[in-house]
């Protein structure tokens, strides 16, 4: 049987890893690249090392990135989700994590022009449509992967990438056009919620409204039935209330991206890890669920998005957050504490978000080739 190699990086971007590909060594047809990725994720042969969504485990990540067309754009990035045992890949994917690492495998894969130094990235997101700027160092053309930035959630200090994401929700981001929504939950009753659309669909309610704390930790509240079932009508209220005007398939989408992120005001709490987070170290506490569970740690579209409400005057997170003017916010998360700095402005058109910035770290852990049957890559 004839077998075809395709190249890959397995890159951690910031606490996630993800398997990254040059677009050139995919197939151009959209269905055929999908087929592919999801054979090379392990389907029909199940691949304990990948976990392509076996036994429960989380879908494998996977970063598409080419040279980009655009004249505002270096590159082009496509995030997905492979879930093998479903057959499938879902482009919709907002993984603000993985994105620390395509400046970086834009630089190693000779995708853009560098010089020592700092470089500017510029790249594009197809889906859902949005600009970032990646700021990698390089020396004698390899990106420099140490230093002194810990990113909270990973084990070891790297090199800091730092990201900008721009022009996030021009249309405004308040999709409801206010601060605060009444949402009827039931079994639950009614709800102060403020609805946001920065980064990505998040609905922002108390921790103490939904009888929680905002220190608790993933594991021990997977355990919780009760705490999930409330956080999914809660999710499933949210995204009926902002896409109350979006035809069927933009809800359904809507209702699949959308994060409930609970918070509170700042006070010490233990790490997922065992670290003590002090108090004086964070600006907002802040605990995620989505996808039907709850996250390890903030991811960056849930992290933007929180920044961008603490900045927001009349939001449920401005009045809780200490944050200030023109300050970056200290988010307390499972994993540590993440800063985001947020700048929202009010226009014409509402509240929109001008800027966000975070620092990532990236590192490459393998790279070499992924084998199939040949029939599978002319498929």
């Amino acid at each position: 049987m004839a077998i075809v190699k395709i190249p890959a990086v397995v890159m951690r971007g910031g606490t996630n890893n993800g398997v990254f590909f040059n677009q050139r060594d995919l197939p151009s047809d959209p269905a055929a690249r999908d087929r592919l990725l999801v054979r090379l994720a392990g389907h029909p042969d199940a691949c304990p090392m990948m976990g392509a969504g076996a036994d429960g485990a989380e879908p494998l990540k996977v970063v598409v990135v080419g040279k980009s067309v655009r004249l505002d754009a270096d590159v082009d990035v496509m995030f997905g989700d492979i879930d093998a045992t479903a057959e499938r890949i879902v482009w919709s994917s907002r993984c603000g994590t993985l994105a620390g690492g395509v400046g970086p495998f834009a630089v190693q894969q000779g995708l853009v022009p560098v010089h020592d130094g700092s470089n500017v990235i510029q790249v594009w997101q197809q889906d859902p449509g949005r600009r970032l700027r990646s700021h990698v160092v390089v020396r004698d053309g390899d990106v420099i992967e140490e230093g002194m930035f810990l990113e909270d959630g990973s084990a070891f200090p790297a090199a800091d990438v730092r990201l900008d994401y721009l022009d996030e929700g021009l249309g405004g981001i308040l999709p409801t056009g206010q601060p605060q929504d009444t949402l009827d939950v039931p079994d639950l009753g009614t709800l102060q919620a403020t609805l946001l659309n920065a980064g990505v669909p998040t609905a922002f309610v108390r921790a103490t409204d939904l009888g929680l704390t905002g220190r608790e930790l993933p594991d021990s509240l997977r355990r919780q039935a009760k705490a999930l079932v409330v956080l999914d009508a809660v999710r499933i209220e949210a995204a009926a209330r902002m896409g109350a005007s979006a035809g069927v398939r933009a809800a359904a989408r809507l209702l699949a991206d959308l994060r409930i992120v609970w918070i509170a005001a700042p006070s010490a709490y233990r790490t997922g890890q065992g670290l003590e987070v002090p108090r004086a170290n964070v600006d907002v506490l802040a605990r995620v669920f989505a996808g039907g569970q709850t996250q390890r740690s903030l991811d960056g579209p849930a992290a933007i998005a929180t920044a961008a409400a603490a900045a927001l005057p009349g939001s449920l997170v401005s009045q809780v957050a200490r944050t200030l003017p023109g300050v970056a916010t200290r988010i307390g998360h499972a994993s540590g504490v993440l800063t985001v700095d947020a700048s929202v402005v009010r226009r014409s058109s509402g509240w929109i978000m001008e800027r966000a910035s975070m620092s990532r770290s990236a590192r490459c852990l393998m790279s070499g080739w992924l084998h199939v049957p040949a029939s599978a890559r002319a498929a």
